[in-house]
């Protein structure tokens, strides 16, 4: 493939998105199937989802095989952030598409009949340790899960022998981890740069013009430096006026946008929450009419944040996407199924929703795959035979099984209280090349101390 070639999702038939460390808050209007989505609904209840088929079915498993495995039942673990008190109900989504993914599953037979039981656990960014041990307790794998300071959960998960598939990870200590899989991998020393050719492409007068905006914590430290360290390559230049915030929040957010245009800089990225924080410098950047353009990370496609933008301070900002926008469901079936299933089952949605989904899609054929014999090192096994996942063609392809990331992507932005896609223009497709599977050099990958096996040391 070349740049600039598009892709059909449909083609692709395989995952994911990484996520970044922050993510939305609860909305009482969120995206749901009664504004974005095609006419006609999907079998719901099928144990089949787009191009994975028969992943949840009846069956004559049995045998208490691991811990959280009876002869009639699996325990997995779930969670998100939603209880941080700054921000109240973050990435609830997760944890909303898991349950109803579980629910979906049980209502076709489960895992070779096998029943999942959903186990809940909210870390609230500082109460990661507990979370762990207590998934650590009863679960037999964590699956979907978000939790914003996973480097801090490591030491735990790792001497419990908990595995995960992810609904996304963070530090490069969780993203380059043993026993661990994503749906869309972003590990320590890969990154997706498919936003940074995209938008060099829209505006190539600012790529010189650069800077950074990121929260003063590990989560968006670690997403910043993966930027500044790639970017260059499509002629980005980074000026000398990072800003760094308080993630509780400041007092005022206009020393910060004031700096950021005293300094020249006409691209900023911007990483962390879009409530409350980036609301706040929007507001802030258009008290001094300061409109340069905003890149943020996938979490900011989100219903509140949509809606949000009635005044249009936000019409500037650009996200990157690696999952068939839930406005474009027509033009993608396993879209339009994912949010016929939240509809039937109940939960907000957006793109961390269906991030959680597929990682519950990744897991469930694995350990379909192992039959009565459900054990964590035959799902494991299971798991890093699987180098072509798509989530059954929710997004684009990427290398879950040796932890790669896609060479795919596509960019969304703000218009009012509309996401509009950008580039590639055309529904359900992507731009694709080979050199957005970028190689990462720097901090981050320093902090991971990956072996010869690119397994992350702590």
């Amino acid at each position: 493939m070349t740049r600039r070639m598009t892709v059909l999702v449909a083609a692709l038939g395989v995952v994911a998105v990484l996520a970044t460390a922050c993510g939305s808050g609860r909305s009482d209007d969120a995206s749901s199937g009664d504004t974005v989505g095609g006419d006609q609904p999907t079998e719901v209840a099928s144990g089949t989802f787009g191009t994975v088929e028969e992943v949840c079915s009846d069956g004559d498993a049995s045998g208490a095989t691991d811990q959280g495995v009876t002869d009639t039942q699996v325990q997995i673990g779930y969670g998100d952030d939603a209880g941080f008190q700054q921000s109240p109900g973050l990435n609830h989504q997760m944890s909303d598409a898991m349950a109803a993914f579980i629910e979906w599953c049980n209502d076709a037979g489960g895992i070779n009949g096998r029943e999942i039981v959903g186990n809940y656990h909210d870390a609230a960014i500082l109460d990661v340790n507990n979370a762990m041990q207590d998934a650590c307790a009863s679960d037999f794998f964590l699956v979907g899960q978000g939790f914003s300071l996973d480097s801090s959960q490591e030491s735990v998960r790792r001497e419990c022998g908990l595995p995960s598939v992810a609904g996304y990870a963070v530090s490069p200590q969780f993203a380059n981890a043993p026993i661990k899989w994503e749906p869309f991998p972003i590990p320590a020393d890969y990154t997706n740069t498919a936003p940074a050719a995209q938008i060099a492409d829209l505006f190539p007068d600012v790529v010189t013009k650069a800077s950074v905006m990121f929260g003063n914590y590990a989560a968006t430290i670690d997403s910043k430096d993966k930027i500044v360290n790639t970017w260059p390559e499509f002629g980005y230049e980074f000026l000398d006026c990072p800003q760094e915030y308080n993630i509780n929040g400041e007092a005022s957010w206009l020393p910060f946008v004031q700096n950021l245009k005293d300094c020249g800089a006409e691209l900023v990225y911007f990483v962390g929450s879009p409530a409350p924080n980036f609301q706040n410098v929007l507001s802030a950047a258009g008290q001094i009419d300061y409109r340069p353009i905003w890149y943020v990370d996938p979490n900011f496609y989100d219903a509140s944040f949509r809606d949000w933008n009635v005044d249009g301070l936000a019409d500037n900002v650009y996200m990157r996407q690696s999952y068939t926008p839930l406005e474009e469901a027509d033009a993608e079936p396993s879209t339009q199924q994912f949010i016929d299933i939240m509809n039937t089952y109940g939960g907000d949605m957006n793109q961390l929703g269906q991030q959680s989904a597929s990682a519950f899609l990744l897991w469930a054929t694995a350990a379909k795959a192992c039959g009565s014999d459900l054990t964590r090192e035959c799902v494991g096994e299971q798991l890093d035979t699987i180098t072509s996942w798509t989530g059954g063609g929710m997004h684009a392809e990427a290398n879950p099984g040796e932890n790669l990331p896609s060479e795919c992507g596509l960019l969304l932005k703000m218009e009012g209280t509309s996401y509009v896609r950008v580039y590639p223009e055309e529904p359900g497709t992507y731009d694709c090349d080979p050199s957005y599977a970028a190689e990462v050099f720097g901090p981050e990958r320093e902090r991971a101390n990956l072996d010869e096996n690119r397994i992350a040391q702590l």
